[in-house]
């Protein structure tokens, strides 16, 4: 069987109140990154972060997009992943030149981690937890413990080309209703995702993983959904900023430079504007390109 890659794949544990979620991302995890010469550390931790953001937004179910973000005082001041409900992400970091391996906690420093959900109808949500644990699965099971009050294990792994991520979460109760058989249906199923490998999170695909951790276990198993990078960045969003900015500072760099540029931090396209452009912005037409 071949690897479920670049796919989320949800699934069940029949006869109990426990679900979870797979994915495996390799060529667009890579797209994400190829316009950027991030150093190898912060390949896997970006790399850890799309997982999780992947994860997230599947057990939300919501529509529209969620942004999870890692922001601290270190030599790693931000990494950042916007995942929409159609499970198409971008990716970026922030970080100082000369940046060595280390640990997530060494470089980020005092950090922070920040959820922020923003559907498509209804409020804005934003969820804020200290990024305390050694590790970004750690930092995001607090979150669902103290945000989402749902029991959550996660599991991450990244090698700098292929991406990963585990999840199980307990639901509300309907199929166990007693709260003893609920936790150890629990501490069984999380016992036996304990013994994961990060070699395997890589390279087995989504069935074979799960009958190696759980063949004792009734599982099911839905379709795989394909999750890929796309950037949402336009010439259109571009000139929507520039309109909002001074016209005559606009009209100035425009005299000095040429042109005033726009680049995307996600994946380095850039947008450029000449007088012509600049005049029909602020003419409210569409712009020359």
């Amino acid at each position: 069987m071949s690897r479920s890659d670049n796919a989320v794949q949800r699934f069940l544990f029949e006869n109990t109140d426990i679900r979870g979620e797979v994915v495996s991302l390799n060529e667009s995890y890579v797209a994400a990154l190829a316009s950027h010469d991030y150093p190898e550390v912060i390949r896997k931790l970006l790399g850890e972060l799309i997982a999780s953001a992947v994860l997230l937004s599947t057990t939300l179910k919501f529509d529209g997009l969620l942004t999870l973000q890692a922001r601290g005082e270190g030599a790693l001041s931000l990494l950042m992943v916007e995942c929409t409900d159609q499970k198409s992400f971008r990716a970026v970091a922030q970080f100082k030149e000369g940046i060595t391996e280390s640990s997530m906690q060494d470089l980020l420093g005092r950090a922070s981690l920040l959820i922020t959900v923003d559907p498509v109808k209804g409020q804005r949500y934003q969820g804020i937890v200290p990024l305390e644990k050694e590790s970004l699965a750690a930092s995001l099971e607090d979150y669902f413990t103290q945000s989402v009050q749902l029991k959550t294990r996660l599991w991450l792994a990244c090698d700098g080309k292929t991406a990963a991520g585990f999840l199980l979460q307990a639901l509300p109760a309907s199929a166990e209703l007693s709260e003893e058989d609920r936790s150890e249906s629990w501490n069984r199923m999380t016992a036996l995702a304990e013994t994961t490998q990060a070699e395997e999170l890589l390279d087995l695909d989504h069935e074979t993983l799960l009958v190696r951790l759980f063949h004792e276990e009734t599982v099911r198993v839905f379709d795989s959904e394909p999750v890929k990078f796309a950037c949402t960045c336009s010439w259109e969003r571009s000139a929507k900023i520039i309109s909002t900015l001074d016209r005559k500072e606009v009209e100035t760099i425009v005299e000095e430079e040429g042109q005033v540029a726009m680049d995307c931090q996600f994946c380095n396209q850039q947008y450029a504007f000449g007088k012509d452009d600049i005049d029909a912005i602020f003419s409210h037409k569409t712009p020359l390109h």
